[in-house]
């Protein structure tokens, strides 16, 4: 919290209700729910603060330079700020600019009645570091969804933290209720002991929201790793079963392990292991679902600990392990092979743990068909089974033989 004397303070709570999304003439996203179901939470639960608040809800505005002044007046807040955005992101088709849908936009009228996406990241981009906060729950239509591919993310000032998810065009929605990602978040803020931070509450909304496949989780792991960890949690937390892991002192602990959950100790806060959970969703063929919620506490974690850490570190594995099961082998070859890496920057290259990562990036690189991306992946892995002096010769010859022959089949330009 950054210092405003106490006398200054004050919060504000601005809560935006865009068009609803609908497809095929059922709702996908009802914002009008969400926001009523939002307006019964008191305001110091949601903000996590006891200042003194304000609260704006703004349900079925039709002018855009009307939400711009409801939300220039919430910037201007001296204290904690909690934006939530709930509707339809569409794109200006000249522009290619996201909007957010408000009540009666169209494809054709989208640049005069629609909330353009950058001037949220304007009116807040000035706000000091740590008291702002975005909360989203979007789907975007055929015509946004491309672009947010492109960009993997939604922009956003640095000095913002946003948590949120965005769901594909198409999905089959639920109806005129609360959706589940917003319905989770309040349930969470209910039934949690004390008022779990935002970043707790958002991977447990995710993993209790049965989200559509493809849904795009915000913050994604990369934002994460670029913010500053926060301080580890308590004294003596990383001298348990995680420090004799990271020694090697219990042995070789292959990738269902890492993902059914072993007695690992990297869940900041406490509660329940969502690893079997986790495990289970991946087993049960409902992979998308698994991996959003490994990436919610893998961010979680990255969050609490910093990227270095053994316990983000683990979490890379589990979702190594998990896009494995999927059959995503670009993927599993990419973090089993960071796993490696970054395991052999502070263990030994004869650590079980070291050697089960390459062994993980070797199988899921050799099960690549997609010659160019096998070409592509090959280099760094050959990189880190040449740093194990204890690993079969063989595998190492083989790999470098295959990479040549990849590269010799690999079409110039690819």
């Amino acid at each position: 919290m950054h210092s405003i004397a106490v006398e200054q303070q004050r919060g504000h709570v601005l809560l935006i209700a865009g068009d609803a999304a609908v497809r095929r003439r059922a709702v996908q996203v009802a914002p009008s729910a969400n926001l009523a179901a939002l307006g019964v939470v008191p305001v110091p639960v949601l903000l996590d603060s006891t200042v003194p608040s304000d609260t704006t809800y703004l349900d079925g505005a039709r002018d855009p330079n009307t939400v711009l002044t409801r939300l220039r007046t919430a910037a201007a807040t001296p204290g904690p700020l909690l934006v939530y955005l709930s509707g339809r992101l569409t794109v200006d088709r000249r522009g290619r600019r996201l909007h957010l849908c408000l009540a009666g936009t169209t494809a054709a009228s989208v640049r005069h009645t629609g909330l353009p996406w950058e001037w949220l990241g304007s009116e807040l981009r000035e706000r000091p570091a740590g008291l702002t906060t975005v909360l989203l729950d979007l789907a975007a239509d055929k015509a946004a969804w491309p672009l947010l591919q492109e960009y993997g993310s939604l922009p956003a000032p640095p000095s913002v933290e946003v948590y949120g998810v965005v769901a594909p065009p198409g999905f089959a929605g639920g109806g005129n209720g609360v959706s589940g990602y917003t319905r989770q978040w309040i349930e969470q803020l209910r039934s949690s002991p004390g008022r779990p931070d935002n970043l707790r509450l958002h991977a447990l909304a995710v993993g209790a929201a049965a989200l559509p496949p493809g849904t795009l989780v915000l913050p994604t792991a990369r934002e994460l790793a670029a913010r500053p960890a926060q301080t580890p949690g308590p004294a003596g937390y990383r001298e348990g079963p995680e420090r004799g892991r990271e020694s090697g002192a219990d042995g070789k602990r292959d990738g269902v392990h890492a993902v059914a959950g072993d007695g690992a100790r990297e869940l900041p806060g406490g509660g329940p292991d969502p690893r079997p959970h986790i495990h289970a969703l991946a087993t049960a063929g409902r992979h998308a679902e698994a991996d959003a919620l490994a990436q919610a506490w893998e961010a979680h974690v990255l969050r609490a600990y910093g990227p270095a850490s053994p316990e983000a570190t683990h979490w890379t594995e589990i979702r190594a392990d998990l896009a494995r099961m999927a059959g995503d082998f670009r993927l599993a070859t990419r973090l089993w092979t960071g796993v490696g890496v970054t395991r052999l920057a502070r263990q030994s290259p004869d650590a079980p743990e070291v050697k089960g990562a390459a062994a993980g990036a070797l199988y899921c690189w050799t099960q690549l068909k997609d010659r160019a991306a096998a070409a592509e992946a090959g280099p760094e892995l050959i990189r880190l089974l040449g740093a194990l002096p204890s690993l079969d010769p063989r595998h190492l010859e083989l790999a470098r033989q295959r990479l040549e022959l990849l590269r010799d089949a690999t079409p110039i330009g690819r």
